[in-house]
């Protein structure tokens, strides 16, 4: 049995549980392959959790290289296919679908839980419903929850509405994407705090006599707007800013990246593995964000675990204001002037940095937010026990 895991009745084990995150490989390994997403690194951190409760745990993901399944901190990590294998324009259905249809049944779990909106959501939801087995959904991203879902194509915006509606529960990150549900789909979803791993337990250190550095931590995608950074750089010449994510093999093919670094306080960290993040954030005056729009950025929760206050485009649920973990704006300018706040101040870097530092370990600290996690997988099986 279980450390302190209740069987579920009529069951001498905890509910196994799968976790479908095509690019989770690299997160699930500690390395820097693959996609480096917070959606990655979240699931990652469930996994190899659940399975120190004594959950048979599951995690699905591309073919990375090996071609063999491996046990990782206790999880199974199963791979379907590469993700270019395949003819163009039939590979979505083989090898792609075909492939995690087997791996789906080489799980058998009782439950299966997907985190992002995409095309997936709809094939694991499928799966699910024709096999009898629970099915959780996560949201990413604010957008998952338009109606519209105006960052997906046609065919994926078909999947993942069927697998929206046909998810037995639905996980929202904040209560502004639980009401958009509501409003947009006529669904029901429970908000739940994400985990975030590596709080330390010393309050961060005073800025005095160090000089001010800020961190942009993101990958290069559009709506991450790395073309902001260069106009705030500008406006704050004796501010170090640091890119974390992006690397030097990026310059060749990305404007925005190329116009930052030719900024003099400008440098390039790259890709950093997950044991290096918490160092990167440690003794910075502030993590910027010039996001268009966010789910609830792991940044962020990384970034406050360290003591570190937010600047940013974009404030979940307004929590940045309505508890004082950071600052606000809509334009480089402004951006500018709030990094200058904490600059300029100990006092008010310091009382950013205190707030942000207590919310993180209240709210989402491991042993808070993953004991959740699991009382909703927990219900979700014992629900389906019951009208079997």
């Amino acid at each position: 049995m279980a450390r302190g895991i209740p069987a579920a009745p009529g069951r001498s084990r905890p509910p196994s549980v799968c976790i479908v995150a095509h690019r989770a490989y690299g997160a699930i390994t500690g390395g820097t392959s693959g996609h480096a997403g917070g959606v990655e690194h979240q699931t990652a951190l469930t996994a190899r959790w659940l399975a120190a409760r004594g959950h048979d745990v599951q995690l699905i993901v591309w073919d990375e290289g090996s071609g063999r399944e491996e046990t990782i901190a206790g999880v199974r990590v199963i791979k379907i296919c590469r993700e270019a294998d395949g003819i163009r324009g039939l590979r979505f259905f083989h090898p792609r679908w075909t492939a995690l249809n087997g791996a789906l049944a080489a799980a058998d779990a009782d439950l299966y839980y997907h985190n992002c909106g995409e095309y997936v959501t709809g094939q694991v939801a499928l799966w699910c419903r024709r096999h009898g087995r629970r099915f959780i959904f996560s949201v990413a991203s604010d957008p998952e929850c338009d109606p519209a879902l105006p960052i997906m194509q046609q065919r994926e915006r078909l999947l993942y509405r069927y697998g929206l509606r046909r998810a037995d529960r639905i996980i929202t990150q904040t209560r502004r994407q639980q009401q958009m549900l509501r409003d947009g789909f006529g669904l029901e979803a429970t908000v739940l705090p994400m985990p975030c791993a590596g709080i330390p337990e010393m309050r961060p250190e005073a800025l005095t006599d160090r000089p001010a550095r800020v961190v942009w931590v993101g990958r290069l995608s559009a709506e991450k707007r790395l073309e902001m950074l260069p106009e705030v750089a500008a406006l704050l010449p004796d501010v170090r800013f640091e890119v974390v994510g992006p690397t030097a093999a990026d310059l060749s093919g990305n404007d925005a990246l190329r116009l930052a670094l030719a900024r003099p306080n400008v440098a390039l960290r790259g890709r950093l593995a997950r044991a290096e993040m918490a160092a990167a954030y440690r003794g910075a005056t502030a993590l910027l964000c010039t996001s268009s729009y966010e789910g609830f950025p792991n940044t962020f929760l990384e970034a406050w675990g360290q003591g570190v206050p937010v600047v940013s485009t974009v404030n979940p649920d307004g929590l940045l204001t309505e508890h004082g973990l950071g600052l606000t704006a809509h334009d480089a300018t402004g951006l500018a002037t709030e990094l200058q706040r904490l600059v300029a101040s100990e006092p008010v870097w310091r009382g950013f940095a205190d707030r942000a530092r207590e919310y993180c370990v209240a709210n989402h600290a491991v042993e808070r937010a993953l004991p959740r996690f699991e009382a909703l997988f927990l219900d979700t099986v014992k629900t389906q026990k019951a009208r079997a």
